[in-house]
């Protein structure tokens, strides 16, 4: 199984430096991917605000898109369209090309990912869309992994930059006295803000990924 992602930066039009930002998610990728080295193709900026990035199974994909996530900066966010299905090299004479039923599905994922937000849900990022001709199986996991998605995002989305970075570095092995120390505050402090954004839940999430494979 092929799981193609396809990115774009939210507001990207709106941020005030567009190639420091660019930096940012540049050099995010690279401490997600020392940290989860899963990808088989790194999340990789193609044109415009976009990257894509491709992975060998679903659950590599979503740890790696929520590292990602909590990772990040602001004001810098990602939307993610994640497409099941083949994809395939095409050759150029200036490049090879990656196409396929893979990344058209990312683009209807992150189609559905657009206008989730500007209706009823405005903290969603993420969304999956299979190629046509997947069998059974795969639609009932991809159906329970974009429930799960909703409300991953809607608890990313509701975190502040810090309780983010606390997160990630729970996630990251990071002892709570460690981040205490790395954001000048008291363990107590990170003890009652992990607890406050249901980051137990996302670790707990985020093993059940590693665990369990599509």
């Amino acid at each position: 199984m092929v799981i193609a992602v396809l990115a774009d930066i939210v507001g990207s039009r709106k941020l005030r430096d567009r190639a420091a930002a660019q930096r940012v998610i540049d050099e995010t990728v690279a401490i997600v991917e020392r940290q989860y080295p899963a990808a088989t193709v790194p999340l990789t900026p193609t044109v415009g605000d976009e990257l894509q990035s491709v992975y060998s199974d679903l659950g590599a994909a979503l740890t790696s898109l929520l590292l990602l996530q909590l990772a990040l900066p602001d004001p810098v966010q990602l939307r993610f369209g994640i497409g099941i299905g083949d994809v395939h090299a095409i050759e150029s004479t200036h490049a090879t090309l990656s196409d396929g039923p893979g990344w058209w599905a990312a683009r209807a994922a992150i189609d559905v990912v657009h206008t989730k937000q500007q209706r009823d849900v405005p903290r969603a990022r993420t969304w999956i869309v299979p190629a046509p001709g997947q069998d059974e199986v795969v639609a009932t996991t991809i159906d329970a992994s974009n429930a799960y998605l909703l409300a991953r995002d809607e608890l990313v989305g509701a975190m502040n930059e810090r309780e983010r970075r606390l997160t990630f570095g729970r996630m990251s092995g990071k002892t709570q006295q460690e981040l205490a120390e790395q954001e000048h505050i008291t363990q107590p402090s990170v003890s009652k803000s992990l607890r406050r954004v249901g980051a137990a839940a996302l670790i707990e999430g985020m093993e059940q990924l590693k665990g369990n494979r599509a």
